[in-house]
């Protein structure tokens, strides 16, 4: 009966330590997966903390380069009304002609 309740007891106290091992691994593996998810986090926090500023000058350059394309637009405007009136009186000159 004593040799049962020792053979029990050891058998026991290797499953409890194969699942202490197994919880340490576990423990070892989520430190892993804790360490990296602080590391993108970080990175994630570095970004968007210069986000608004890079936005902002995004919206500024997108302002700057739609007033310069109404200044062009015009300009152009300007020249094909010039290129209109030098042909109209290139037509009339050669009517007279």
């Amino acid at each position: 009966m004593v040799t049962v309740v020792v053979l029990f007891n050891i058998i026991l106290s290797l499953i409890l330590l194969y699942v202490a091992w197994q919880v340490c691994q576990l423990t070892h593996k989520l430190g892993i997966i804790a360490d990296r998810l602080n590391s993108y986090e970080h990175a994630t926090h570095v970004v968007l903390f210069i986000a608004p500023a890079n936005i902002y000058t995004g919206q500024q350059q997108i302002y700057n380069l739609r007033q310069k394309n109404q200044n062009l637009k015009l300009q152009i405007q300007q020249v094909r009304q010039i290129l209109n009136l030098l042909l109209l009186g290139r037509n009339i000159w050669q009517r007279y002609l």
